[in-house]
């Protein structure tokens, strides 16, 4: 584990402004109002002391006094214990669990698919069809919840806001079918919170 070089007084974020997995805990950030110094790093031309701080030199790192965290789920399930209020977890193990369950999956199904998208070549058209008709297979569940799984807001949700908001970007356009609109509804309620407005960057803003 990376050690800080020189104390901090306060929270440090290192943050690829582009990138779904820096967007996810940014989040997380707004929704607690936590105090943070936001460093928008360009992943091309990453600054010295990040290597310093992360063996990796790798983008997200949350930087806390002697503490250094340097993967996203790590640090969203830290700032949810570090700032109790709201909770992003529910309360009992088992929903817990599954909420942690979801997040494994989306790192495991989705974000892969992301890459290969991201990437272009011979395998961006065959992952954005997948990507899409899962989405698309989702909207039912949220006919009776507001949102993943879930009465509340959680940590779910803040990993798939950044991907919804990105659509567009992956050349990914829902169908406006009554089949797809809860899940078009469910897009608008996770947009117009506060915190998630609140965690966009300038390039981010400027996808929609």
């Amino acid at each position: 584990m990376g050690v800080p070089t020189n104390k901090r007084s306060s929270m440090t974020f290192f943050s690829d402004g582009r990138s779904h997995l820096s967007h996810r805990v940014r989040i997380v950030l707004a929704e607690k109002g936590v105090s943070v110094d936001i460093i928008d790093v360009d992943p091309d031309n990453k600054p010295a002391e990040l290597a310093d701080l992360n063996p990796y030199n790798s983008l997200p790192t949350l930087v806390d006094r002697d503490l250094v965290l340097f993967e996203t789920k790590v640090m969203m399930e830290y700032l949810d214990e570090r700032f109790p209020h709201p909770p992003l977890l529910p309360v009992y193990p088992v929903a817990r669990a599954q909420s942690r369950q979801i997040m494994y999956r989306i790192e495991r199904d989705w974000c892969p698919l992301v890459d290969k998208i991201l990437a272009g070549g011979k395998d961006a058209a065959a992952a954005r069809k997948e990507l899409r008709d899962s989405f698309v297979g989702l909207a039912p569940m949220f006919t009776d919840l507001p949102f993943f799984f879930n009465e509340e807001f959680s940590l779910v949700d803040c990993c798939m806001a950044p991907l919804l908001w990105r659509l567009e970007q992956f050349e990914i356009a829902l169908p406006k079918t009554k089949q797809a609109k809860p899940l078009l509804d469910y897009m608008d309620r996770l947009f117009s919170r506060e915190s998630f407005q609140q965690s966009l960057t300038e390039y981010e803003r400027e996808m929609r």
